[in-house]
């Protein structure tokens, strides 16, 4: 029923305006003529066209299958697009072409699982985009290369398991990126580079194992860094040393810990750094050796080294005791070679001048 309405109602609309606002209340809901236009759990065509006036259009929920990039082609004043709980699984090639002066997309809970090397063409004003809760398996590169002014992109709830190097490079202005709940396994140096401006970084809830030495060494202005659950057993000093944004926030818990010497060094010079902050390292807690798990770290870091200080302590002694013991022995073997006792020849001319006076 909805369907046969829009498809009237929307090609009269930019005809005439004075019977076009009641129109508009029958199908979608409209505000200020067609410059807010919300057709929000109205089942729309993807054919559909729209008055070219809109700034503001919301096709959440509305059964979308794909894009209606035919539709938002005359739509060259459009500020915000709202997409989100549909059923896209494609984006068509230049569906975004004509919208440069959009700030605002949205197409989050949809079904796509790849964006093209066209995804980003036309939209040059792009602040924030939301690609949460899709099927979203790899990044690369070209299908962000013209968001130069983007500063908010929220990819979390996908199945991103891989970043291409440098795929993140044209999004010079990008202050806030959300990664959590993906398919992460390693960070490689390169994947968040030329992103000066990000203040923001949240990997909570990957499979981050391995965290190249200078995967952060680009991130002058990061205030907030979250890498809690994931797979982390050991850390680099040198990996957060790189951060020089004075005062980043770091979040470690919930990652299986190897408590030992080396892991209480490397938080202790974490806390000697002044402009890195642990907010949870209270939370930090082992998992393996078994004999500490479910401790907090914090609970046995002074203890951790005491075994390792304990057995070089007792090597130490072990080594001088068998090179005193090995001194002694050679100072027997040389003396026996050599002669007898200075006692030994004191007694043989004793008894010798005994027996010359008799």
């Amino acid at each position: 029923m909805y369907f046969h309405y829009l498809v009237w109602f929307w090609i009269p609309l930019s005809l005439a305006d004075s019977g076009a606002h009641h129109l508009c209340q029958r199908t979608c809901f409209c505000k200020e003529g067609a410059l807010f236009v919300n057709c929000s759990g109205v089942h729309v065509s993807s054919d559909l066209t729209f008055p070219p006036e809109t700034e503001h259009l919301d096709l959440s929920n509305s059964n979308l299958y794909s894009i209606p990039s035919k539709g938002l082609r005359s739509l060259w004043k459009l500020q915000v697009l709202l997409l989100r709980d549909n059923y896209i699984s494609r984006i068509e090639e230049r569906a975004f072409v004509s919208l440069e002066r959009l700030h605002k997309l949205d197409i989050c809970r949809n079904e796509i699982s790849f964006l093209g090397n066209s995804f980003s063409l036309g939209l040059i004003s792009l602040h924030e985009l939301t690609l949460a809760s899709n099927r979203l398996q790899e990044l690369h590169y070209k299908s962000f290369r013209n968001f130069e002014n983007l500063q908010k992109l929220n990819l979390q709830n996908n199945n991103i398991s891989s970043i291409e190097t440098g795929a993140f490079r044209s999004l010079t202005r990008l202050r806030k990126l959300y990664l959590q709940n993906n398919q992460l396994h390693t960070l490689h140096n390169g994947v968040f580079s030329m992103l000066q401006h990000l203040e923001v970084l949240n990997l909570e809830g990957n499979m981050i194992k391995n965290i190249a030495p200078g995967v952060f060494h680009s991130l002058s202005s990061l205030t907030v860094l979250n890498l809690v659950q994931n797979k982390i057993e050991h850390i680099r000093f040198k990996t957060f040393l790189s951060l020089q944004t004075p005062g980043t926030h770091i979040l470690l818990s919930d990652n299986p810990w190897f408590c030992d010497c080396d892991l209480q060094r490397v938080f202790a010079k974490l806390h000697s750094v002044r402009r890195l902050i642990l907010d949870d390292y209270d939370n930090v807690t082992c998992v393996e050796p078994q004999v500490l798990r479910s401790l907090p770290l914090s609970s046995v870091d002074t203890q951790l080294c005491i075994a390792e200080t304990v057995t070089v302590l007792v090597i130490t002694f072990t080594v001088f005791v068998t090179v005193v013991a090995a001194i002694v022995m050679a100072e027997r073997n040389r003396k026996k070679r050599t002669g007898k006792h200075w006692s030994e020849d004191s007694e043989v001319s004793y008894e010798s001048h005994h027996c010359l006076n008799h």
